[in-house]
Formats: structure tokens, sequence, C-alpha cells
């Protein structure tokens, strides 16, 4: 038997993959709160599309902002690039006069150079000539041998006095070249000093413009980029309440039908049905799929379910044609049923369970759904569903 069983399954499970039925939406709530819920969602999406409009007319206003930004960043553009050449021109200046501090320099440097030999050679012939003595003036003057000869040291002598005061004359003028060498440098120094600070100035200037242009391309475009998020998520949350408009009105529609039917509906009574095994097999693991976590009269509550179908004249008449109406039964669906089907896992509490509905016991009078709670949705809750 248990071995017809699981062909049984199996067969249940090769016409499931092959029906290729879509996964089972949540169940409707009642008339009156679905045209409630269909009302409320009309009305937010009309709120949303007037926020929309807002947004839209912003994103307007932002974007003449932006090209008034536009101008005034590219009349900066052209007040950076002004300053740049100044700057340029400025940094050249620099290098220039630092070329000439160092030239000045080593002037200077050869200058005193110059001076120090030049004192040198002068203070050895004064050493030589007068620390002395006059002696040494006699000594060549009686040293000559002749008039001739003493003129002639007479001559050297005057033209030895007349170097050196002119040595001491170049000495005094390279002194005077000394002094206005270093004149010029420090007035040299003044300028190159005037022209850091302007150069330093100049670069405030364009660290000021920068930041300044970057903060305005910055908050504009900061404020335009959020205005179209908001207005894209505006869009999609349209899109969104379009759906759930829709999927409410189906939903309204179908719950009309149910209505309907349900009034028209016609019951056998539970002595006319007869059952097999297969189908107390069958019950017993939807039983498991559905309320196998749940107490055991909500076990019992879901096979009065199926069974007040099997019942009801606009149901299947038969229990395998209630479990496998279409889009009925999430099990069914996503192939829990099956799985469920091929190995029995249903417990002896499922079976139970079956048994007594398949007696004609319900705890759920005729009601012919259950679902998780919803809000608005009224019925007998029995553990983790609501039976209506």
């Amino acid at each position: 038997m248990k071995a017809l069983r699981r062909r049984f399954a199996l067969c249940i499970a090769v016409c499931i993959v092959c029906m290729g039925m879509p996964k089972l939406t949540a169940r409707a709530d009642t008339i009156e709160s679905i045209r409630e819920k269909l009302n409320q969602a009309q009305e937010d999406k009309k709120a949303t599309e007037d926020a929309k409009k807002a947004t839209e007319e912003n994103i307007g206003g932002l974007n003449t902002a932006k090209d008034s930004l536009q101008g005034q960043l590219n009349s900066l553009t052209e007040d950076l690039t002004r300053i740049s050449q100044n700057l340029e021109e400025i940094e050249s200046d620099i290098i220039d006069k630092n070329e000439e501090i160092r030239e000045t320099q080593e002037k200077l440097e050869l200058a005193k150079e110059t001076e120090a030999q030049q004192y040198a050679s002068m203070k050895r012939r004064v050493k030589y000539l007068y620390e002395e003595g006059t002696q040494t003036y006699l000594e060549l003057l009686l040293g000559a041998g002749s008039f001739s000869e003493m003129l002639n040291q007479s001559t050297y002598i005057e033209k030895l006095q007349e170097y050196d005061r002119k040595m001491l004359l170049q000495f005094k003028a390279q002194r005077e070249a000394i002094e206005q060498l270093e004149a010029r440098l420090q007035e040299e120094k003044e300028q190159l000093d005037e022209l850091q600070a302007q150069v330093a100035e100049e670069k405030s200037k364009i660290s000021t413009s920068v930041s300044n242009t970057k903060n305005g391309i910055a908050g504009y475009s900061s404020q335009i980029a959020a205005a179209e998020q908001q207005a894209a998520e505006l869009a999609s949350q349209i899109a969104e309440q379009d759906q759930n408009i829709a999927a409410l009105q189906k939903q309204l529609a179908e719950e009309i039908a149910k209505s309907r039917l349900a009034a028209q509906s016609k019951w056998r009574d539970i002595s006319e049905v007869s059952f097999s095994d297969e189908d107390r097999y069958l019950l017993a693991n939807l039983i498991y799929c559905e309320a196998g976590n749940q107490p055991y009269d909500g076990q019992v509550a879901v096979g009065a379910v199926v069974i007040n179908r099997v019942l009801s004249s606009v149901y299947p008449n038969t229990v395998s044609g209630v479990i496998y109406q279409y889009k009925q039964f999430a099990p069914v669906l996503d192939g829990h049923l099956a799985l469920a089907l091929a190995e029995d896992r249903a417990t002896s509490a499922c079976y139970k369970a079956a048994d007594e509905a398949m007696a004609g016991y319900t705890n759920v009078g005729r009601c012919v759904y259950f679902r998780t709670p919803i809000p608005g949705l009224t019925g007998i809750q029995i553990g983790d569903h609501i039976f209506y």
C-alpha cells in the first residue's frame, strides 16, 4: 500500500511540474476592507503625483539657477586664468631676481678678494719703506755709484710713492664699489620680498576663487541630484501604487465574485460523499504542509475547509479536485505537497485530523478559506490562521 501511495505521489508531482502553476498570492480581505484600501491607495497616488509635479517644478528652478551658476563659473574661470598668468609672470620675475642677486653676490665676493689682495700688497710695501725708517732712503741714495744713478733712485722712490697713492685711491674706489654693491644687494632683497608678498597675495586670491567656485558647484549639483533622485523615487512610487491599485481592484472583483458564489452555494450532506484511502493520504499530507506547526485544532480546521469545499456546489466535489484546483493551496504550487506525499511526512495527528474532517466534524462552521491574519479580515482565528 505504501509503495502504491508513493507512486501516486510521484504522479501528482509530475502533474504539478507539467502544469507550471505560479506562486500563490495572499487571499483577499473582506469586500469593505478592500474598498477602503482601494480608496486610500488612490488618494495616496494623487498625493504622490502632486509631490512629483512640485518636485519637477523645483528641478526647473534649480536648472535655471544652475545655468546662472555656469555663467558665474565662466567668469571665474577667466579670472583664474588671468591670475594664473600674473602668478607665472611674478614667479618668472622672482627667478630673474634670484639670478641677479646670485651674480651680485659673486661680484661682491670678487671685490672683497681684490681688496684683500691690494691691502696685503700695500701693507708689505709700507712696512718695507716706512717701518724701517729713513735709513732706507739714505741707503738707496748713498748707495748710488753716480749722480745719475742717485737721480734714478730718487725717481724710483717717487714712483713707488705715487704707486702707493694710486693703490690707496683704488682701494677707496673698491671700497665704494663694495658699498654700492652691498646697497644694491639690499635693495634687490627688498624687491624680492615684495615680489614674494605679491605671489602670496595672488595665491590667496586663486585659492579663494577656486574654493568659492567649487562650493557653489557642489551646492547646486547636490540640490539638483537630490531633486532628480526624489523625482525618480516618486515616479517609481507611482508605478508601485498603480500596481497596488490594480491588485486591489482585481482582489475586490475576486472577493465580490466569491461573495456571490457563496450566496448561491448549495451544500451536500457528508453522508452523500465517500472517501478513499488515497483521499485520506492526500488530505493528511496537505494538513501537514499547511498546519503541521499549528495546534491540533488548527489542523482539524484546515481539513474542515477542504471538506467544506467538497460539500459546496461552487468547488470541485472530490478531495483531489479541491486540493489541486488552480491557485488555491500554496504547498501545491511551490512543490512542498509533492515532497510530503513522496515521503509520507504527515504525522499521526495530521491523519487523525483528516479522519475527523472526513467524518463531517468542523470547528470552523462552513468556512471555505483560511490565511494568516491581516488588518480588516475577520473570522475564526485558530493558531496562526484566520478561517472565514
